[in-house]
C-alpha cells in the first residue's frame, strides 16, 4: 500500500467532511473506528462526529502493543510490538462509515493503521488483505466470499455472570427455537439491514442455543469488514433483548462448537471459475487449481483461521468441522466442500466452502491466507486429489492412508509449527506480521498450558 501524501490527507478530509455532514443529519454523535488484533478482539475508539474529518486525514493515535494482545488482554511484553514505546495512526475508511442501527446515535468504520510518518504499518491485516487482493487483481481475478456466522445465546445469571445458560433448549433447528426468541432473531435480522448488511438466511442451529445467519458475498476486504459489523450488531441486539451472544468456537466442553466457514469463488472476466469446467463435477480449471492450494496450505492455514485453544475442542471428527485435509461435493465432513448450487444458477453459486475455520478467527487474516494459499496453488496448477464421499472418520486408518486422507492438526501447537514452515503464507503476511501471527499463538499456548477444557472455554467465552 502507498504511504499517505498530503494530497491524499486533503482528499480524504474532504470526503470524510460530507460523511460527518450527513451523519450528524441522522443525529449521530459518535464514529467508532475499529481494527481486529492478532487474537481476533475487536479493539476501538472513537470520535465525535465533528473530529471525523480530521480522523480521516490524520489519523487517531494508538499504541502498536495490541498487535501484542493475548485473549486475555495480557501482553507479549517480550515481542517486538509489546513495549510501552511508538504509536500508530488509525485511518479510518471513509467509505465504510456506517450507522449502526443497534447502536442509536453512533457509526461505525473500520480503520486501516499507519505510522505517523505516513507509511503502512507492517503488522495491519487489513492492509495486508487489501494488497493481497489488489495482487490478485492484477492476476485478472476477482475472490468473492462470504463468512457463515454461528454463535449461541445465552440467558446472564446476576449470581453468576460467567455461567452459561443456554437462552433455550428447544430442539435443533426446530421452530420451537424460533418461536421462543422470534422478536430477538427479527431485531438482529432488521439491525443489520438497517446497517447495510445484507442478510441471506437465519436459522437455529445444532446446539442448544445456537443460531447462524449467512449474508452476502462480496469482496474480501468487505467480507472481513462485514464479519466485525455483524458480530457487533448482534452482540449489542442481544444486551438489548436481555441476552448475551457469543461466537466463541467453544462455549462448554463436549458440545458442537460455533464455526466461522468461509465460502469463496474465483471469478475471471466475469465468469465464475468454480464451475463449467473439466474438472470432478465440473469445477473450472482455475477453480480447481485455487481450492488445491487452499487444501495443500490447509494446516498452516488454521494458524489464522482456528487461532485459539478453544479452537481445537471444537475440531472434532464427525461434527461437521471439517478436520480431515481432504474435499468433496457438498460433504459436510471434508475440509473443504464444493458446492454446485441448483441446476440453473451454477454459474452464479458454484463455491468452495472451508468448513474448519471458526470466530475465534481474526476475518481479515483468515482471509488474506486463503487467498495466499488458493493463488499459490492458481499459479503452481495445483490439482485437487481424488474427492471424499461421507465421513472420513468411518474410513479405516489404512484406507485413509492409502488415498491421502489426514488429519488436520490437533493442536494449536501444531498448526503454528505448520505455519511456521510455510514459505508461501509467511512471504504473502511479510516477515513482520507472520513472525507476530505465531508469536501471539505461542503466548495463548503459554497461557493455557495447564489449563483443562473446562478452564480453557471459561477464560474465553465471553471474549469473542
Amino acid at each position: 500500500m502507498e504511504p499517505l501524501t498530503e494530497q491524499l490527507r486533503r482528499d480524504r478530509a474532504h470526503r470524510a467532511s460530507a460523511v460527518a455532514a450527513t451523519l450528524s443529519a441522522r443525529d449521530i454523535d459518535l464514529v467508532a473506528v475499529t481494527w481486529v488484533d492478532t487474537s481476533g478482539i475487536v479493539r476501538m475508539k472513537a470520535v465525535p462526529v465533528e473530529r471525523f474529518s480530521h480522523a480521516a486525514a490524520w489519523g487517531i493515535g494508538a499504541s502498536p502493543v495490541f498487535d501484542a494482545f493475548l485473549v486475555d488482554d495480557s501482553i507479549l511484553s517480550d515481542h517486538v510490538a509489546g513495549g510501552p514505546a511508538g504509536d500508530l495512526r488509525l485511518y479510518p475508511d471513509v467509505e465504510r462509515v456506517t450507522p449502526v442501527a443497534a447502536l442509536p446515535g453512533w457509526a461505525w468504520a473500520p480503520a486501516d493503521r499507519y505510522a505517523q510518518s505516513g507509511a503502512p504499518h507492517p503488522r495491519d491485516p487489513r492492509l495486508s488483505l487489501r494488497r493481497l487482493v489488489a495482487e490478485l487483481a492484477d492476476d485478472g481475478y476477482e475472490l468473492c466470499t462470504a463468512i457463515e456466522f454461528e454463535w449461541t445465546v445465552a440467558r446472564p445469571d446476576p449470581l453468576d455472570p460467567e455461567a452459561f445458560h443456554p437462552a433455550t433448549s428447544a430442539p435443533a433447528y426446530g421452530m420451537a427455537r424460533v418461536s421462543e426468541l422470534a422478536a430477538y432473531l427479527r431485531d438482529v435480522v432488521s439491525k443489520l439491514r438497517d446497517s447495510g448488511v445484507a442478510v441471506e438466511q437465519i436459522h437455529p442451529e445444532y446446539e442448544v442455543g445456537q443460531f447462524e445467519l449467512s449474508v452476502a458475498a462480496g469482496d474480501p476486504v468487505h467480507t472481513a469488514d462485514n464479519a466485525v459489523l455483524v458480530r457487533e450488531v448482534v452482540r449489542a441486539v442481544s444486551g438489548a433483548h436481555g441476552l448475551r451472544a457469543t461466537f466463541s468456537p467453544m462455549v462448554v466442553p463436549g458440545v458442537v462448537g460455533n464455526g466461522g466457514h468461509v465460502h469463496l469463488s474465483l471469478w475471471r472476466e466475469g465468469v465464475n471459475r468454480m464451475c463449467g469446467g473439466p474438472g470432478p463435477f465440473g469445477i473450472g480449471a482455475e477453480g480447481e487449481n485455487f481450492a488445491a492450494g487452499i487444501l495443500e496450505h490447509l494446516p498452516a492455514l488454521l494458524a489464522v483461521g482456528c487461532p485459539a485453544m478453544a479452537s481445537y475442542l471444537r475440531l472434532q471428527p464427525s461434527h461437521w468441522a471439517g478436520v480431515f485435509r481432504c474435499w468433496g461435493l457438498e460433504n459436510r465432513e471434508a475440509a473443504v466442500r464444493y458446492i454446485t448450487g441448483s441446476e440453473g444458477e451454477r454459474e452464479h453459486a458454484a463455491n468452495i466452502e472451508v468448513k474448519t475455520f471458526d470466530a475465534a478467527a481474526n476475518p481479515y487474516l483468515a482471509l488474506a491466507g486463503l487467498l495466499a494459499a488458493g493463488r499459490a496453488g492458481l499459479r503452481a496448477g495445483a490439482t485437487l486429489p481424488e474427492p471424499v464421499d461421507g465421513d472420513p472418520a468411518r474410513l479405516d486408518s489404512a484406507t485413509r492412508s492409502a488415498r491421502r486422507i489426514t488429519r488436520l492438526p490437533t493442536t494449536l501447537a501444531d498448526a503454528v509449527a505448520a505455519f511456521a514452515a510455510d514459505d508461501v503464507l509467511c512471504a504473502a503476511f511479510g516477515d513482520e506480521l507472520a513472525d507476530t501471527i505465531a508469536s501471539v499463538r505461542r503466548g495463548e499456548i503459554a497461557l493455557f498450558a495447564d489449563a483443562s477444557p473446562e478452564e480453557i472455554t471459561d477464560a474465553s467465552r465471553w471474549r469473542y
